[in-house]
C-alpha cells in the first residue's frame, strides 16, 4: 500500500511478492524537471540497518520510472530496475563486515521506499520526505510448508511446494559457516521444488559428540528426503555453495545409497581427500599457510588447496558422475579459486567421457557468495570458522554491480536446469511459482 503525505505519488508493484520478483517502482506528480532521490530502507533480522538510494531527474510530466530512466548517482548508477535491492549496504556508523541474511523465512523482508527532494547523499532522518511506500518480500509463497526435521539426528527443515504432489526434491547445502540456512530452501519450494535445507557442520549430533559428521549423516538426509510421501524419490538433486559443494561432489562421487538426478554446485573444489568429513577439514586447515590478505586485512584463502594437485587421491574423482551438473563460477571467487576448479573438472570429465553431463556458467567481477536474485553483494564479511570457532574478516570478490547480475542470471538458468532435469522441462504443475 502506498502512503503518500504530499502531493507526490510513490507506487510500487507487487507491494507483496517473492524475493525473486522484480518491482516496478515509478514516481508522479512531481516538479517536471526537479532532482529527486530514492532510497530503500531495511532491517534486518539481527536489527541492522540496510539502505539503497538512487539520484534521478524527473522529466516533464513529472515522473520517473525506475525500470527505464537511469540513476545518476548513489549506490548504484545507470538503468537498473532492482537497484534499490541489490546495493543495499550497512548504514554509516554500523558494525563492519556485515551480510545480509534472512534468519526467519516465515516473516517477509518489509522495504521501505521513500522519494526526498534533491540528490541526497546522507542524514536521511533528517530530510524531507515527499512520498513512501512499503514492500514486502517473501520467500514463502502462499501455501508453503515448512516442516522442521529430527530423524536420525539430523538438524534439517523440510520445505515442500503447496498442493498434494509429488514433487522432486532437492537436498540443500550451505558453506563452512555451519548452521541451518533456510531461505534458498524456502525459495526453491515456492518454485515447485521439495527443499531439504541441512545442517551439517553444527548439527546438535555433532555439537554433542564434538565430532563431525559422516557420510551416513548425508545419506540419512537423501533417504528421508526420498522416502518423503510427496516427494518422488527417483527424481532428486543436490545443491552445494562453497563447502556443500565440495560434500556434493563427494557424495554424488562415491555413495552407495544417494543417486542424484542432477547436481547444481557453486564456487566449491573438488580437491580433497576421500575420507571423512573431519580428515577434509584437517587437510584444509593444513594448507592454512597459503593465507593471504588483502590490503585491508582481509582473508583471502582462494590459494589453500592450488596448485591443483597432480596425485588422483587428493581430488574427487569426478570422472564417476553419472548425472547433469550445473556448475556455477564466479571468476573473481577469493574464497576457492573456483575458476581453477571448474577448469580441472572439466578436464577430469573429459578425459573419463563423461563431459557431456557438465555446463559451466562463468561470471567475471564476480565473488564467491552467488545467492538468490537481488541480494546484496557482500564482498568481504565477518565469517566464523565451525572448527577453530574464530572470527574472521574473510574476502570473498565480486565487484557489486557485476556480481548481482551474475545472481539474477544464475538463478534463472540454475530454475531452467532443475526442472529440466527433475521435471522434464515443464514448469511444476504447468505453471511457474506461486504468486503472493
Amino acid at each position: 500500500m502506498d502512503r503518500n503525505p504530499g502531493s507526490v505519488l510513490l507506487s510500487v508493484h507487487p507491494s507483496r511478492g517473492m524475493v525473486d520478483e522484480k518491482l516496478v517502482v515509478l514516481v508522479r506528480s512531481a516538479p517536471p524537471g526537479s532532482p529527486l532521490t530514492l532510497r530503500a530502507s531495511y532491517t534486518s533480522d539481527d536489527e541492522h540497518c540496510w539502505e539503497a538510494f538512487g539520484h534521478y531527474n524527473a522529466d516533464a510530466t513529472g515522473t520517473v520510472n525506475v525500470s527505464e530512466d537511469p540513476s545518476l548517482g548513489g549506490t548504484y548508477s545507470g538503468v537498473e530496475q532492482m537497484g534499490l535491492l541489490w546495493s543495499l549496504r550497512p548504514v554509516p556508523g554500523s558494525k563492519p563486515g556485515l551480510r545480509m541474511r534472512k534468519m526467519n523465512v516465515q516473516t517477509p523482508m518489509e522495504v521501505r521506499i521513500s522519494v526526498h527532494p534533491g540528490h541526497l547523499t546522507e542524514d536521511f532522518a533528517d530530510q524531507a520526505v515527499l512520498a513512501v511506500a512499503q514492500v514486502e518480500r517473501w520467500y514463502l509463497a502462499p501455501g508453503i510448508r515448512r516442516i522442521p526435521v529430527k530423524d536420525g539426528g539430523l538438524t534439517a527443515t523440510l520445505f515442500l511446494p503447496a498442493g498434494p504432489g509429488p514433487f522432486p526434491g532437492v537436498l540443500d547445502l550451505w558453506g563452512g559457516g555451519g548452521k541451518l540456512v533456510e531461505y534458498r530452501s524456502a525459495l526453491l519450494a515456492s518454485h515447485g521444488f521439495a527443499s531439504l535445507a541441512l545442517d551439517y557442520l553444527t548439527p546438535k549430533v555433532a555439537v554433542e559428540t564434538r565430532k563431525a559428521v559422516g557420510d551416513d549423516y548425508f545419506e540419512k538426509a537423501y533417504t528421508v528426503l526420498r522416502d518423503h510421501p510427496q516427494v518422488l524419490g527417483s527424481r532428486i538433486a543436490m545443491f552445494g555453495l562453497s563447502f556443500g559443494t565440495s560434500m556434493t561432489f563427494k557424495m554424488a562421487a562415491y555413495s552407495k545409497v544417494v543417486k542424484l538426478s542432477c547436481m547444481v554446485c557453486i564456487n566449491g573444489s573438488h580437491v580433497q581427500p576421500n575420507t571423512t568429513m573431519e580428515q577434509i577439514q584437517g587437510f584444509i586447515n593444513d594448507q592454512g599457510h597459503k593465507t593471504r590478505f588483502s590490503d585491508d586485512d582481509a582473508v583471502i584463502w582462494r590459494d589453500l588447496l592450488l596448485p591443483i594437485p597432480t596425485d588422483p587421491s587428493l581430488k574427487v574423482d569426478v570422472g564417476r558422475f553419472q548425472c547433469p551438473l550445473l556448475l556455477v563460477v564466479g571468476e573473481d571467487d577469493q574464497n576457492t579459486a573456483a575458476k581453477e576448479v571448474a577448469m580441472d573438472v572439466k578436464d577430469m570429465m573429459r578425459r573419463a567421457g563423461n563431459a557431456h553431463l557438465l555446463t559451466v556458467l562463468q561470471y567475471p567481477d564476480t565473488g564467491h557468495l552467488i545467492e538468490p536474485p537481488f541480494t546484496p553483494h557482500a564482498r568481504t564479511s565477518i565469517f566464523k570458522t565451525v572448527d577453530m570457532n574464530m572470527k574472521l574478516m574473510v574476502l570473498w570478490g565480486g565487484e557489486t554491480a557485476a556480481h548481482s547480475r551474475a545472481q539474477e542470471d544464475a538463478w534463472r538458468k540454475i530454475l531452467v536446469f532443475l526442472r529440466e532435469n527433475l521435471y522434464g522441462g515443464a514448469p511444476p504443475g504447468g505453471r511457474s511459482a506461486s504468486k503472493l
